[in-house]
């Protein structure tokens, strides 16, 4: 198990983002600002969720695992 993210990873505004989850437990993507995205990823699955519309830099974290290093999705 990793416990990582990947990237930064850069989409186009409202595309759809599938997440790959490679560890053997379940994680989440959950933006740290309120009212954004939020995911969660079974074991060894995949999920899909909305980018946000408007352009800019978001960080994400495992809601689940809070030591995991935090994520960053760039909308442009």
């Amino acid at each position: 198990m990793s416990f990582a993210f990947n990237g930064p990873l850069t989409v186009s505004p409202g595309a759809q983002v599938t997440v790959v989850n490679k560890d053997s437990v379940m994680h989440t993507v959950t933006a740290d600002s309120t009212g954004g995205f939020d995911v969660s990823v079974p074991a060894g699955g995949t999920a899909t969720f909305t980018a946000p519309t408007a352009p800019g830099s978001y960080s994400f974290h495992c809601s689940i695992h809070p030591s995991m290093k935090h994520g960053t999705l760039i909308v442009k």
